[in-house]
């Protein structure tokens, strides 16, 4: 079965965990490891023979549009993941379609390709922004993977559907939230930091049950970061945030080549027509 395979493009400086220590009119004066850290992703893909969707920043499409050129060029979908990292449930429904719109011009003017797919940042779609998804069917998105169906304190809509869902009755929009593995009671997303930090088996029992439990593809996500040991340390932010952020970031490149290896990946928008039946 194909699963996707999905890379949320953002920089290191960028990220929730360090939203309050970090201001973003600061971002332009601090070293960007982006593009560097994408195309590494693009090589390790190209030896795996995978095909992926990058869900990517506008503000990073308007400062590296090779970068997004590159990625579309090598067979992969440009996907939107918004503008700048802002959670959807800061916006409102008219700041959230302007952001989303700013994003999608940027990525489809760098990138030479329709975009029709949006993640949120840190998957901010939930039970307190229901417009959310109205507001991407008219600005022309065709699916979202913006829901984690768990509960974590800086994000999570435990009661939504784990599988893909039509989120409209007056549109083909599909939702089609992040995989997750079931971990000492709770859920616990197929990605990301929990990934990186918990054994790799976690992720293998996740894409399982979603392919011979559900007969539905999983969706696997990480940042171009996590592979980038030599990244800048952040000062002043908790000490959760430094535990979740830089653990283990030397063993993520190893551990991501042995997942691709081991599954069939896929670009999300190839995938949804054939889900969008099933919903």
């Amino acid at each position: 079965m194909r699963n996707a395979m999905s890379v949320d493009v953002e920089d290191w400086f960028q990220v929730g965990a360090f939203e309050t220590v970090i201001a973003r009119e600061d971002w332009p004066r601090l070293e960007s490891r982006v593009e560097a850290n994408t195309d590494r992703v693009l090589a390790l893909f190209a030896e795996t023979g995978t095909r992926a969707t990058f869900f990517t920043l506008g503000w990073v499409a308007e400062r590296a549009p090779g970068l997004i050129r590159r990625i579309a060029e090598a067979g992969h979908e440009v996907a939107s993941h918004g503008w700048d990292h802002r959670r959807v449930f800061t916006f409102t429904p008219d700041q959230f379609r302007a952001d989303v719109a700013r994003a999608r011009a940027a990525l489809e003017d760098a990138g030479g390709v329709a975009v029709t797919g949006y993640r949120a940042p840190s998957f901010s779609i939930d039970a307190r922004t229901p417009w959310a998804h109205t507001e991407l069917a008219e600005t022309g998105h065709r699916y979202s993977s913006s829901v984690a169906p768990v509960r974590h304190d800086h994000y999570g809509w435990p009661d939504a559907p784990p599988h893909p869902f039509r989120p409209l009755a007056d549109s083909d929009l599909i939702e089609w939230p992040i995989t997750t593995a079931r971990l000492l009671g709770r859920q616990v997303p197929a990605g990301g930091g929990f990934f990186r930090l918990l054994p790799g088996a976690i992720t293998e029992r996740a894409v399982a049950q979603a392919n011979a439990g559900e007969g539905r593809p999983a969706m696997f996500y990480f940042h171009p970061w996590e592979i980038d040991a030599g990244q800048p340390r952040v000062a002043g932010a908790a000490m959760r945030s430094r535990l979740r952020h830089y653990a283990r970031l030397g063993a993520m490149e190893g551990k991501l080549r042995r997942l691709l290896r081991r599954h069939r990946w896929e670009r999300a928008d190839a995938i949804v027509a054939a889900e969008a039946q099933r919903a």
